[in-house]
């Protein structure tokens, strides 16, 4: 306990006490019972006995209201000792009172806790906006998508759709809630229902309003996907279905006897058919691939191993048209986030182009390295990235076709394509498994010299 010092404020209440016995002496002294000086005398020691009285309650006053000034300013002091009853039974009652504060101060911790997990875990972006429309807040999901940096950003910088911000503006200035279908377009194309809903009370933060994103791409790429398949598969099957009823057709006619003619026709209709079933399977195959497009596998890979595999696979098709696979692959390279079936799909098409449009006893080089200069559309999002270039000694393409090289159904060579069992939907399946890696697909070209096809896939993602 602290040194006792005289409490000031205990001065008007000795002054009370002492009034009384003062009127006394003051009577005795009009009346002539005693002097002046025995007054003066019993006065000073009604007062000094008075205060040695009040003292230790003065002190003990002092001592409860500083432990409780300690608590108000959150110091954590032990209680101290007094010495009078009256002020212990405060000091109790302040205790009493402590006890219960700290209960309930638990409580509301604990629910505060309870609410901000709740909002961190919820699986959609969640932001809160003030009057300014700035973000007040914003959960884990959120920030996963749109960064680290949010708080106090205006959602114009983030969100640049205009019927959003409009909608966000009216739901501010106190119209009800409403919901705005977005798109996000990047390098996963990304579709969400914005619901905004505006407060009944302001919060102590100032939020005002709560927007939270919805993502509806699978649903949008399911609808797509349905679109899609049905024109595709109308428009390349009109071909060779049509072929198939012809031959059909001969069959049953003029060639109905014509043994050396159903050896020859159903030759071709095998043909047609299998090109047929490869056409569904790759169309199938590509609006699996375009429905996951917006989710990034999580798995970590390796490169090395699966570009071996793939090449061991490719070994007869190589033998059979006197081609090498030439592979240079260093023993560290760094693993990649990717789906090892879809990795495989992407070097398989593209070795595989290149044993069917190389040149007949010719090499296809395939080659990786962790590269640092880095193509445009990917230089933004990482700083490095394992490149795999696939490389073939064949006629080359003109450089005008480069660009639509991953277009559905695009072909170079229509007829040499046939040929050789194309669908026209390898490279497009490439591209969108890229994309799914978060990747970027390169193509070069030279007339004469061959083509390198080149994938990267980032490592180190920012």
């Amino acid at each position: 306990m602290s040194k006792l010092k005289f409490n000031p404020r205990l001065l008007p209440v000795i002054a009370a006490l002492s009034t009384p016995p003062l009127s006394v002496f003051i009577v005795l002294v009009a009346s002539g019972h005693i002097d002046l000086g025995p007054a003066l005398l019993g006065t000073a020691a009604t007062v000094v006995l008075t205060g040695l009285l009040l003292y230790p309650y003065g002190a003990d006053l002092a001592e409860v209201t500083r432990y409780a000034r300690d608590l108000g300013n959150g110091v954590e002091s032990a209680p101290p000792a007094l010495r009078t009853g009256l002020a212990a039974d405060v000091l109790a009652a302040l205790g009493q009172l402590r006890r219960t504060w700290r209960a309930h101060n638990g409580e509301l911790a604990t629910l505060v806790r309870f609410h901000e997990n709740l909002v961190e875990s919820l699986p959609g972006p969640l932001f809160l906006l003030n009057r300014q429309r700035r973000i007040v807040r914003a959960n884990l999901a959120a920030r996963t998508i749109f960064g680290r940096q949010l708080q106090g950003r205006d959602l114009a910088a983030l969100l640049r759709n205009p019927a959003l911000l409009d909608a966000t503006d009216r739901v501010l200035k106190g119209e009800p809630g409403c919901d705005v279908e977005i798109a996000l377009r990047g390098t996963a194309e990304l579709d969400f229902r914005a619901m905004l809903e505006p407060l009944t009370e302001v919060g102590s933060d100032g939020t005002v309003a709560v927007l939270t994103l919805h993502d509806v791409t699978a649903l949008k790429r399911m609808e797509q996907m349905r679109a899609d398949f049905v024109a595709n598969a109308s428009h390349e099957l009109r071909t060779p279905l049509s072929a198939l009823l012809g031959f059909i057709e001969t069959l049953r006619g003029p060639a109905r006897d014509d043994k050396e003619a159903h050896e020859r026709f159903l030759t071709i209709m095998f043909d047609q058919a299998s090109r047929m079933s490869r056409l569904v399977a790759d169309l199938l195959n590509l609006s699996r691939i375009e429905l996951n497009e917006h989710t990034r596998p999580a798995n970590l890979t390796d490169i090395g191993e699966i570009v071996q595999r793939v090449a061991d696979g490719l070994e007869l098709q190589a033998k059979q048209r006197k081609m090498r696979i030439t592979l240079d692959l260093p023993a560290d390279l760094p693993a990649v986030k990717g789906q090892e079936d879809e990795l495989e799909q992407i070097f398989q098409n593209l070795m595989d182009n290149a044993l069917k449009y190389g040149r007949q006893g010719s090499t296809v080089w395939v080659s990786a390295k962790v590269a640092t200069d880095l193509p445009v559309g990917l230089a933004g999002r990482t700083e490095r990235a394992i490149g795999v270039a696939v490389r073939d000694e064949g006629e080359g393409i003109e450089r005008e076709h480069l660009p639509r090289l991953t277009e559905r159904f695009f072909r170079v060579d229509p007829a040499r394509s046939r040929q050789l069992g194309g669908t026209g939907l390898g490279l497009a399946i490439v591209k969108h498994l890229v994309n799914r890696h978060r990747g970027i697909l390169t193509i070069d070209s030279t007339i004469g010299v061959g083509s390198t096809f080149t994938v990267y896939l980032p490592f180190d993602a920012v």
